[in-house]
């Protein structure tokens, strides 16, 4: 706990953090607000416990306590997504990945995955990326035209590549996913099944997207984003792969697990499992599509023409404008979003044609179709005026009113 006669400028950084997203609207997708018991969670002495191994099966000594922790954590991911085993101890979504991708696959093995440029995620191939450095891979893309995957061509692509294992999961794809068809391709052709559900975690738990889980060998996911949780990762399986992902998990790509991490999971799997967040998801969703909506009738290009989950991409170059440059500018008038590839992008990644936006942290926040529909006009007007002084003045007064409206400091203490 921060001690009043402290200067620390940490302390001032942590401040100032608070000061600007109480008055920011959070539109980046894999952002989120969380509960203030969540919160809590993770400022406990759980922090200075050291558990390598798992309940049970510990290196170290004094783990009664935290061996509690974990087997209620992991007990509430089994239940909330009907899975047969999970590991509840990767310390990110990427880590996650890691664990799963160690225990399906032998270096050099096949990798069929979502390419990065049309929504896939660094860990899923990339060449600088340990999935990249350790593993061939191959890639899916959308159709150019529609701009969503077509299940034949994937198919296609998996009979000629054979890999080992076909990866269905994106960061920046905004229709629902096939898991049935993903799961018939990896059958024909001999593939471990894995999805990474990192951004849908929340829209599966609260049933407003068709959930891998009856499909997939492995699921990964964070347990952020959607999922209302501490920044972590989470991985649920079929009880045949468990022995091999809890040693991928530790020992072979962490040491000590973030005990109060798991402890802050537990209460995130618990929130999940509510009606209270049923309702959450599906206003998410909600948010999203009228988001969309709203922003294409101002004239604004939506990639693939909408979206089924609770992101989007908004092409900006009918506006003259980088990705890079519409992030500034929205940035400008305390609205945070990124910079994002669309599919086919002519431009690099560092300035991309589009921006990427979601609903889980407005909608946490309090948000609902009124504010939305005033918070795409604002976007728009900034988008088709970025440069105009007298836009962003309005704009910065618009976002001003719905931030104080809806404070982020109340909003935590409803949802746990």
């Amino acid at each position: 706990m921060q001690s009043n006669a402290s200067d620390d400028p940490v302390w001032q950084a942590v401040a100032q953090e608070e000061e600007r997203q109480e008055a920011h609207l959070e539109l980046i997708a894999s952002e989120n607000h969380t509960s203030a018991e969540v919160l809590a969670a993770m400022g406990t002495r759980l922090t200075d416990k050291y558990a390598e191994g798992y309940p049970g099966k510990r290196y170290y000594g004094g783990c009664e306590n935290v061996d509690k922790v974990e087997e209620l954590c992991l007990a509430r991911a089994r239940t909330l997504f009907g899975a047969e085993a999970a590991n509840v101890q990767p310390h990110s979504g990427t880590q996650a990945n890691v664990a799963a991708l160690m225990a399906a696959l032998e270096p050099k093995d096949r990798l069929l995955a979502m390419s990065l440029d049309h929504g896939g995620h660094l860990s899923h191939g990339h060449p600088k990326n340990f999935s990249g450095l350790f593993y061939e891979i191959h890639s899916y893309g959308v159709q150019k035209k529609s701009e969503r995957i077509d299940m034949d061509e994937v198919r296609d692509k998996a009979r000629a590549v054979r890999p080992k294992l076909l990866l269905a999961g994106a960061s920046a794809y905004s229709r629902t996913l096939d898991f049935a068809a993903f799961a018939e391709i990896a059958r024909e052709v001999g593939a471990v099944l894995m999805v990474d559900q990192a951004h849908i975690a929340g829209l599966v738990a609260g049933g407003v997207h068709p959930s891998p889980v009856p499909h997939a060998d492995i699921v990964t996911m964070t347990t952020h984003k959607t999922l209302r949780g501490p920044r972590g990762g989470l991985v649920v399986c079929k009880e045949a792969w468990l022995k091999r992902i809890n040693s991928a998990v530790f020992p072979g790509g962490q040491g000590g697990p973030f005990m109060h991490g798991i402890a802050a999971k537990a209460i995130a799997l618990r929130e999940a499992a509510s009606d209270d967040f049923r309702r959450y998801a599906h206003a998410v969703v909600d948010n999203a599509a009228l988001l969309a909506r709203t922003l294409a009738e101002r004239g604004l290009r939506i990639v693939s023409g909408g979206t089924d989950n609770h992101l989007m991409l908004v092409d900006v170059s009918g506006q003259g404008l980088t990705g890079a440059e519409a992030e500034a500018a929205l940035g400008a008038v305390d609205v945070t979003c990124n910079k994002n590839l669309i599919p086919y992008d002519a431009q690099p990644p560092m300035k991309a044609s589009g921006v990427r936006f979601g609903t889980a942290a407005v909608t946490s926040r309090g948000l609902g179709r009124d504010e939305i529909v005033r918070m795409a006009g604002a976007i728009a007007d900034v988008l088709h005026a970025p440069r105009d002084e007298g836009v962003r003045r309005r704009v910065r007064g618009a976002v001003r009113e719905l931030t104080e409206a809806f404070p982020i400091r109340a909003a935590r203490e409803q949802l746990s």
